[in-house]
């Protein structure tokens, strides 16, 4: 019998177009943005908005 290897895909690779590395590190970006906005407005007492003076 011949053994048959299967190439595992790298979650973590930059791949551009709709893949699930894509998705992946969507993911990964807007939760690092939105933890900017939260840490932002808990240490500026004030929306994001404000905080950069568009309201």
């Amino acid at each position: 019998m011949e053994k048959v290897q299967v190439q595992a895909e790298d979650r973590n690779a930059w791949v551009f177009g709709f893949t699930p590395q894509a998705e992946i590190w969507n993911g990964r970006l807007a939760m690092i943005g939105f933890l900017a906005v939260i840490l932002t407005e808990a240490l500026s007492s004030e929306g994001v908005l404000h905080f950069w003076g568009l309201l």
